[in-house]
């Protein structure tokens, strides 16, 4: 069974309507349980828009203060295109499904503004050590922080029986 279940009503299409494409009502619960499960992996995917087009790129999460900051290499240059634009963040646990059969799946995704930050010593050392190398070249660290307006959550439940 996939159940989607957004923790805020935003603009998503449909949004103030009646018809069968309204989202369930909000819960902050599953607010919670969405960052909850964000911190329970460490890397996700980033969603922008570059040069008009979207594009997906991998970074680092943490979660600290309600917010969801990220860790990217700099030399990319995705940072940039993030900075002061509305992006989305994602994560789920689709690759342990291997290890755990029992295991429901789920993702998590976050939308909103974000800007590029410069943490504290003691916050980057929570991100724990970044790669040696990226494409090549040296990791060069560079932080952004998403305030998040709207989360989704999505499930999968597997029936044991036949």
């Amino acid at each position: 069974m996939l159940s989607s279940r957004p923790s805020d009503a935003g603009t998503a299409a449909g949004a103030g309507s009646s018809g069968p494409c309204r989202a369930p009502a909000p819960s902050a619960a599953d607010k919670l349980r969405a960052i909850e499960l964000l911190g329970s992996v460490r890397y996700g995917r980033l969603a922008m828009s570059m040069r008009a087009l979207p594009f997906l790129a991998v970074a680092r999460h943490l979660v600290m203060e309600g917010r969801v900051f990220l860790r990217m290499h700099r030399g990319l240059g995705f940072h940039e295109s993030c900075d002061g634009s509305v992006i989305a963040y994602g994560a789920d646990n689709f690759s342990s499904s291997a290890a755990d059969p029992a295991e429901d799946l789920w993702s998590v995704q976050f939308t909103g503004p974000a800007e590029i930050v410069h943490l504290a010593s003691d916050q980057r050392e929570r991100f724990g050590t970044g790669p040696a190398e990226v494409n090549g070249e040296g990791f060069d660290p560079v932080y952004l922080r998403l305030d998040p307006h709207l989360t989704h959550m999505h499930t999968l439940t597997f029936d044991a029986s036949p």
